[in-house]
């Protein structure tokens, strides 16, 4: 009912937050996004970010993963 007991729904970006223990909150002070945006495009899968703020989610990622590709997190 409504989604009960089955987790927050996750896109590949709050997949990978998660799998390393990252906070939303370090992404947004990283990129210097909103934390609505952030928490979008950690649960949203038909969300879709502007170019600029792929390429800085994607500099705070490689930060943590250097082999990071965008095309792992982003359908672009």
């Amino acid at each position: 009912m409504f989604g009960l007991f089955q987790g927050k729904s996750r896109s590949r970006v709050g997949k990978w937050l998660d799998k390393r223990g990252i906070t939303q909150e370090w992404l947004a002070s990283k990129t210097k996004i909103s934390r609505n945006t952030i928490s979008k495009i950690s649960s949203d899968n038909d969300y879709s970010p502007t170019l600029p703020t792929i390429k800085k989610v994607m500099k705070a990622i490689r930060e943590v993963d250097p082999r990071a590709k965008t095309h792992d997190f982003f359908d672009i």
